[in-house]
């Protein structure tokens, strides 16, 4: 039986990215899109949010096709606006515009039947920003199994 709250997590997005804040954004789906949700394999590792005409879009997340759907089964890749408030786009989209920053989506979850996904920005880590992470993870680990002794 599968889980009955799947949450997905963008792991990627915190290796990658430096995420300086996020916020929580509903997600407008058709009837086979939140189905195939509750199944898994949703696929954030692509990613990304934009502002597009006054509203946010969630671009490039991959929605596997309903196994039971019939010919009005959903597009995979197809843009998903995100239910914003109007001062929370137009904050996050001016912040967004600037150099080095992105909006990514960290984890997509349901509440109280809704889906709601997790919206970061954040700024791209450079290679030796990746490196001292790694290495203070491993530092943390040994510190971690020594402290088990």
């Amino acid at each position: 039986m599968k889980n009955a709250n799947p949450a997905i997590d963008n792991r990627r997005a915190r290796h990658e990215y430096h995420i300086l804040e996020s916020l929580e954004a509903g997600i407008a789906l058709t009837g086979t899109e939140i189905k195939a949700l509750r199944e898994g394999g949703v696929s954030l590792n692509e990613a990304y949010a934009r502002v597009r005409d006054g509203e946010m879009w969630l671009l490039g997340m991959h929605v596997p096709p309903y196994k039971e759907g019939s010919f009005s089964n959903h597009e995979p890749n197809r843009p998903r606006k995100l239910l914003l408030h109007k001062e929370q786009i137009v904050r996050l989209g001016s912040r967004a515009a600037e150099k080095g920053l992105t909006l990514v989506p960290l984890r997509l979850y349901f509440t109280r039947g809704k889906a709601k996904v997790e919206i970061g920005l954040a700024r791209g880590k450079k290679l030796w920003d990746k490196r001292a992470a790694a290495a203070e993870r491993d530092v943390k680990r040994e510190l971690a199994r020594h402290a088990r002794r």
